[in-house]
């Protein structure tokens, strides 16, 4: 087995916590408070942040309505770990945060994280690009959809040479180059890559995959070797998952209807099941879908919104083709399994204080996704992942067919031209697809920023339309808008006039009620 590259840092994590960290800072209303008989300005209580933080991540499509309040409250440890918060009296470094009324502020300076230098190896960059450059371009590819046995055979011939695809010319099929294992190999990184990166729209995919960490291997076996269900077969039976926990997760997955009535049950049964199987899965020496693959998973977030749903089930397509097939097998077996439980409505509650739903992405997000390094919004991102694998785990886990077609014609014309023209240097462009309009790096730039812009500008429209807002605060928090986005500050605010018409409407000062004197009692006393 070739060797693998070293999986990238954190860095998509990163950047998305120093984003929330900035709009946190921006955004978090402050107040007056008081506190063992003394007042505190421009401050905040724990549950106060966490209900202001929590709405925001319940509706930030990078998280999800899945966020809950408990895993808020953790995200603001993190906050006064990292020094994003402190105590009112400026202590911070631990995770010592619970939601209550303990009181909180912004401190002077807004630590951002530095973003992890990604050092992709350099001669697989290199190799990569000349391969794109030296190939010329391939004729129309057909997108019909292969039945199973039409895949495997087309896949088995495409590891061999074809001596009768042309029979007009023998003396120039004798002089036919052979198609070496090594160059079909690489056909397949290569298409790979040129579709995932046509899907996620990025200019480059440096930060995220490098060619080294496609293992053609795993994406044949994984489209080939499928039960009828789709599911991944395994041949070696030691990579499977042991038999009592297959027949625990089929006794969940079906219940009642599955449950073997040979096996005595009692008043929580399910629960103690429920738990074998969850036990087995968050003990396992990496999460599901690989370490390695860590950062390729947390940019498909980016997608999981309404208007890009289909996208993003097309880009999980291809990226959970990557995984080891006993991964990919353990990971179809699971989201099938926490499916068909969350929908079964004759389930027994299996937590008192928690929905089903909610039970299952909680349970099993950790063992899904997670970064080898800590990474403080491991717990909020992978819960995101979990929900939409959960909910379109049928369509994700399909054969792209349209890969194999993409292979086996560029290999077929790459035959076909060898045969024609024996004495020459044949060369191919591999073939690319339109699934959204192609944009330059600085058109990708431009978009991405103007996609922020235009979400802290909704920011800055809320603070102006806060009517809870006293006209003191509501300055103090335009005031602080203005030094943390000065330049979208300026575009709403172009001139002092137009900051001045915000308040022009001042409510009136009261008049001073009719002051009326107490009556003189005269003195009981004698």
């Amino acid at each position: 087995m070739e060797s693998r590259a070293v999986a990238p840092g954190p860095y998509r994590a990163t950047k998305l916590w120093n984003e929330i960290t900035k709009y946190f800072r921006a955004g978090m209303p402050l107040r007056k408070h008081r506190q063992h008989f003394k007042k505190h300005g421009s401050c905040f209580t724990a549950s106060e942040a966490v209900d202001w933080l929590h709405e925001v991540l319940r509706t930030n499509s990078n998280f999800g309505p899945e966020v809950t309040r408990q895993q808020t409250v953790q995200l603001l440890r993190k906050f006064l770990k990292n020094h994003v918060i402190e105590d009112i009296k400026g202590r911070w470094g631990s995770e010592n945060l619970e939601d209550n009324g303990a009181l909180y502020r912004f401190p002077s300076t807004s630590p951002v994280k530095p973003l992890p230098k990604l050092c992709p190896p350099k001669e697989n960059l290199e190799n990569f690009s000349r391969d794109k450059e030296r190939l010329l371009k391939l004729p129309h590819l057909s997108r019909r959809t292969f039945k199973k046995h039409e895949l495997l055979q087309s896949l088995e011939n495409l590891e061999k040479t074809k001596p009768d695809i042309i029979e007009e010319n023998k003396e120039d099929t004798l002089h036919r180059k052979e198609i070496s294992q090594e160059y079909v190999q690489e056909t397949w990184r290569n298409i790979i890559l040129i579709h995932l990166q046509t899907i996620l729209g990025l200019p480059s995919l440096e930060e995220v995959l490098q060619p080294t960490q496609i293992v053609p291997e795993y994406v044949i076996y994984n489209m080939t070797n499928t039960s009828k269900h789709g599911v991944v077969i395994l041949q070696n039976k030691s990579d499977d998952l042991p038999h009592w926990v297959l027949s625990a997760m089929k006794c969940l997955a079906y219940w009642p209807r599955n449950n073997d009535m040979s096996q005595p049950t009692y008043n929580g049964f399910e629960r103690d099941v429920f738990r074998t199987v969850a036990d087995y899965f968050l003990n396992l020496p990496e999460p599901l879908l690989t370490f390695e693959y860590y950062e390729l998973f947390v940019n498909i977030l980016d997608l999981l919104q309404p208007h890009l749903e289909r996208v993003a089930v097309e880009a999980l397509q291809i990226c959970c083709l990557l995984l080891p097939p006993p991964n990919r097998r353990k990971i179809q077996l699971l989201m099938r399994m926490i499916s068909r439980i969350s929908e079964n409505v004759d389930m027994p509650r299996l937590h008192d204080a928690m929905g089903t739903r909610s039970l299952m992405i909680q349970t099993f997000s950790r063992c899904v996704l997670c970064c080898a390094e800590e990474v403080d919004l491991d717990e909020l991102l992978s819960t995101r992942l979990v929900s939409f694998l959960m909910d379109h785990q049928q369509e994700i886990f399909k054969v792209p067919t349209y890969l194999q077609v993409a292979v086996r014609d560029h290999i077929e014309y790459m035959t076909m031209a060898q045969c024609k023209y024996p004495k020459e240097e044949i060369c191919a462009i591999l073939p690319t697809y339109s699934y959204c309009k192609q944009i330059t790096p600085e058109e990708f730039e431009e978009q991405k920023v103007s996609t922020s812009q235009a979400a802290v500008a909704e920011l800055l429209e809320n603070i102006i339309k806060d009517k809870s807002l006293s006209v003191k605060d509501k300055k103090k928090k335009l005031k602080q808008f203005q030094k943390e986005y000065p330049l979208i500050y300026q575009n709403r605010f172009p001139t002092t006039e137009n900051e001045a018409m915000l308040f022009e409407n001042k409510p009136t000062i009261k008049q001073p009620m009719l002051s009326l004197r107490k009556p003189r009692f005269p003195s009981l006393r004698y």
